[in-house]
């Protein structure tokens, strides 16, 4: 068996040696608007791509690129819901290794700053807040103890919103510099 996937763009990802040359940003920002968050487990769809364009806005502006491409790597990878992350610890491994092309596509650390990491705990606190289940106080997650919610309402937008969210905020950072496939997107 092969060990890659077929992108929307067209392109051949391989997980076992990914390339810088076959990623781009508009097939990441199709697949994160398309992947939801919590495998599904909301009240309403709500992208992995609107999660990163709320955690961009979170962080101060020299960190904002780090924070809409903090998930980049799920375009390739899917968003697998972190208790069973800590399960698979081969699934880990790629994970890391496709994320620190993908973010090294875009000039930016395998490590990412810690601004990053706790804005998108805020974001988490702020999206149990708005879209998850009512649940027992008595289980809060740990990770979201004593992180305060963000004051604006999450409003979950379609995943074509969620796509156009993304560019037009990657394009704010970047001034549209980076490369970006040569793709027709205008029917996604």
């Amino acid at each position: 068996m092969k060990h890659d996937i077929l992108t929307a763009s067209g392109h051949y990802f391989d997980f076992q040696y990914p390339d810088q040359n076959h990623i781009d940003i508009e097939t990441i920002a199709h697949a994160l608007a398309n992947l939801c968050r919590f495998t599904g487990h909301v009240s309403s769809f709500y992208s992995v791509a609107q999660h990163s364009v709320l955690v961009s806005r979170l962080v101060a502006p020299e960190h904002a690129l780090a924070g809409l491409l903090h998930d980049a790597a799920e375009a390739y990878v899917g968003d697998v819901a972190a208790p069973l992350k800590c399960l698979l610890q081969d699934y880990r491994v790629i994970e890391a290794r496709v994320e620190a092309v993908v973010l090294g596509r875009f000039g930016l650390p395998a490590v990412l700053p810690a601004a990053v990491w706790l804005a998108d705990l805020c974001a988490l606190a702020t999206e149990m807040r708005d879209l998850m289940p009512a649940y027992d106080d008595d289980l809060e997650w740990q990770s979201v103890s004593g992180v305060k919610p963000d004051a604006q309402t999450i409003m979950p937008c379609s995943p074509s919103v969620a796509r156009k969210l993304f560019m037009g905020r990657f394009r704010e950072l970047t001034g549209g510099t980076a490369r970006v496939a040569q793709t027709d997107w205008s029917a996604a």
